[in-house]
């Protein structure tokens, strides 16, 4: 549709997001950033204009990112190779280095200089800054119930929300690598989609947006879900359905929900400006997760 005689389609457009824009003002938004989003050439651009834009209509953006793909490339050129146990990567302390290379010493790095290389304001951040993200030891549970442990992944015991809030008050948009930092210093590799859910949680952020490389989360039947509750969910889980990558979208997206967070959407990265369709159109896309 062009519009009427009366209105050119881009008013439609703006009057469209006004409503959104008022609501969301001033609120902080978490974006779980990775997939294809990140790292298709043609979806970089877009994605920081999204930011951009956010943050320029008085919506506060806070980017973490993932970077698996490239942790395991970098590992295999070194020549040591990826270990996972049920999804989750072995991490002894060699390859904890190289993590903590690749998201905080290159990822982090190229997506603050791509949101500024576009006219926005980022600065990147890892757990260590700040005392941002505090962690402890996670173990694997194997189906059977048995506690695996696979060295120095982590999981967050508490976010230190100061340092963000800082920058959001400054103007800044704080772009966070998934690494935190234990009792002892040692550091911690967790795993980004639970860190976006804690740090949505702590912030008690309007909303928590997962960038995925799917339309969202099907059924059994193989239909697209718009909107999935607790219950739906786990009773998916238990069928397989949800399962590998998916599922700590979803349990973030829980834990977020259960601390004050408005919404939680999983949507598909793979669309240019998703992350503006799903927060100034009417229809959305991808899937909400509701309590």
């Amino acid at each position: 549709m062009s519009g009427t005689a009366d209105t050119p389609r881009p008013v439609e457009i703006l009057l469209e997001a006004l409503p959104y824009i008022r609501e969301f003002r001033g609120k902080s938004i978490v974006i779980k950033y990775g997939g294809s989003a990140m790292e298709s050439t043609e979806l970089k651009a877009p994605f920081a204009l999204d930011v951009i834009l956010l943050h320029l209509v008085g919506i506060n953006p806070v980017i973490v990112h993932g970077g698996g793909p490239q942790i395991g490339a970098l590992m295999k050129r070194l020549g040591k190779e990826p270990k996972f146990v049920g999804g989750m990567r072995v991490t002894d302390p060699e390859t904890v280095e190289i993590v903590e290379m690749v998201l905080v010493g290159k990822i982090n790095k190229e997506i603050v200089g791509l949101i500024n290389l576009h006219g926005g304001r980022a600065v990147g951040l890892s757990g260590k800054d700040g005392d941002l993200i505090r962690a402890r030891k996670r173990l694997h549970r194997t189906p059977a119930g048995e506690l695996v442990d696979i060295g120095l992944v982590g999981e967050v015991e508490a976010v230190n929300v100061e340092p963000i809030r800082l920058l959001e008050d400054r103007g800044f948009i704080p772009v966070i690598a998934p690494v935190g930092v234990g009792a002892r210093g040692e550091t911690y590799n967790i795993n980004a989609d639970l860190v976006a859910g804690e740090v949505a949680a702590a912030l008690g952020a309007e909303k928590l947006i997962h960038l995925t490389d799917v339309q969202g989360i099907k059924g059994t039947d193989g239909q697209f879900i718009s909107t999935l509750s607790r219950k739906d969910a786990e009773r998916l889980v238990q069928a397989g359905v949800i399962d590998g990558g998916m599922l700590p979208k979803v349990e973030s997206s829980l834990r977020a929900l259960e601390s004050s967070t408005t919404k939680a959407h999983i949507i598909d990265g793979r669309v240019p400006h998703a992350i503006l369709l799903e927060l100034f159109t009417r229809e959305g896309v991808g899937t909400e997760i509701v309590l």
